[in-house]
């Protein structure tokens, strides 16, 4: 019986694809400053175990520690020791997580290289850059000097956080989100007070900036961002914004859009999809607040009302765009990209198994901090294959899910050597598996 050609395995970009991402990965872990003298097992591997973790998505280190002795670990990841679980987290503790900036930035210069970024760019050659907080790690028990500190006014009771300030490339037609490097919500070294997210912003924007200085930007942030300050800083990095507003924070300026509306000065566009009305208003050259008259913003505004009149969405913004009748519906578009930060990057990292909100570590300086940036790290790397690589998006669909995806991949990690990871996801694609001979019976009659 002659048996069909297998089929020919989709393109692939080289340098997109999980095995060039992962050296790319391990070549800069290896040129991490490591402050140790003579140590057994090198920074590098060890950073590119804990990447190797998240890449796997085990669910916990103990899980990852059967790994130890796996020839694929080596094979596929270029790790030549890896470090128990233990040591892994002593390793990495005192590790500054600022050093991991750059494997991000390197990353993002592949997908620039390729020319994967290009689609992603919304208005006038600007990115869309959206940046959010949220919380990885909270203990009444368990902390560091970094921790933020939650009390009780009621009872004294004392919560531990860590919490980071993301940040994503995003674009209204596209699932996959770009995840820049987060910026950590933390006690500052040699400082008591918590931290905050305005503070971190200000960082996380002023690195971007510095970063990727010839990038066009305009910020995608919630109603707590719409403020001077904030505002003098985004314009004073040559950056654009569309910031959301609401009444209760911002009432001078809708003040103004009332005055507004009653003067005509208002522009509305208004159209009919089925049982849906959507109207568009937008008016340009309003003061952000009495304080700060000077800082002029234009104001957009959406609405959708059902059938009856009612309204079903409702959305506000500023912005220091030019707004038309030609642009305003493709800026609305824009602004309601925010939610992609929240519901493709976060709730991905917490719902389809990557263990987000897992403790992996705390440490005494930094362990808990690295690991989120590590796991972030290894979200960039899966969302550029998911955008760039057509044999991991075969893969998925034919799985079905992310969770079932990662499953097969362990499991075929487990049971079979493989050279690349491009012959691991061919596997699991063509059910290469299925196609291993059964042992021969010995002994026994299976008749």
């Amino acid at each position: 019986m002659i048996l069909p050609p297998p089929p020919v395995p989709p393109k692939v970009r080289k340098h997109l694809s999980a095995d060039a991402l992962y050296r790319l990965v391990r070549k800069k872990c290896r040129l991490l400053e490591d402050q140790r003298q003579e140590p057994s097992i090198s920074l590098g591997d060890a950073m590119m175990s804990a990447f190797a973790l998240f890449a796997l998505k085990d669910p916990s280190l103990l899980a990852f520690d059967g790994r130890r002795h796996d020839n694929n670990m080596k094979t596929l990841f270029g790790i030549d020791r890896i470090p128990s679980d233990t040591h892994m987290r002593e390793i990495l503790d005192p590790v500054d997580p600022q050093q991991l900036r750059p494997l991000f930035n390197d990353v993002l210069r592949e997908l620039q290289r390729g020319k994967a970024l290009e689609p992603f760019v919304f208005h006038e050659d600007c990115y869309l850059l959206c940046t959010d907080g949220t919380g990885f790690f909270s203990s009444s028990r368990i902390h560091c000097d970094s921790c933020l500190e939650k009390i009780n006014k009621k009872t004294g009771d004392v919560t531990y956080q860590h919490q980071m300030l993301g940040a994503a490339l995003v674009h209204p037609e596209f699932r996959e989100v770009i995840p820049l490097a987060p910026e950590p919500i933390e006690k500052q070294d040699g400082d008591n007070k918590n931290d905050c997210e305005r503070n971190a912003g200000v960082r996380l924007l002023e690195k971007i900036r510095a970063e990727h200085p010839k990038m066009k930007f305009i910020v995608l942030e919630d109603a707590l961002a719409s403020n001077s300050p904030h505002i003098r800083l985004i314009r004073k990095l040559n950056m654009h914004f569309l910031l959301g507003v609401k009444p209760g924070d911002h009432a001078y300026l809708f003040e103004q859009v009332l005055e507004a509306h009653e003067d005509g000065r208002m522009q509305t566009l208004t159209w009919q999809e089925g049982e849906v009305t959507h109207e568009i208003s937008y008016v340009h050259q309003l003061s952000l607040n009495a304080s700060n008259r000077d800082l002029q913003v234009n104001f957009l505004e959406y609405s959708e009302y059902d059938a009856d009149g009612h309204h079903r969405k409702h959305f506000t913004w500023v912005t220091d765009l030019k707004i038309t009748r030609d642009n305003a519906a493709h800026l609305v578009r824009g602004g309601r990209s925010r939610w992609k930060i929240e519901n493709e990057t976060f709730n991905t990292l917490k719902n389809q198994g990557y263990h987000f909100e897992h403790n992996f570590g705390h440490g005494q300086k930094h362990l808990c901090t690295v690991f989120a940036m590590i796991m972030m790290l290894a979200f960039l790397v899966d969302q550029t294959q998911q955008l760039c690589c057509p044999l991991f998006r075969a893969t998925w669909e034919k799985v079905g899910s992310k969770k079932s995806l990662w499953e097969k991949l362990r499991s075929h990690f487990y049971h079979f050597r493989f050279c690349s990871m491009r012959l691991l996801y061919e596997a699991i694609l063509y059910e290469r598996a299925k196609e291993i001979p059964l042992p021969e019976p010995d002994g026994f009659d299976t008749t």
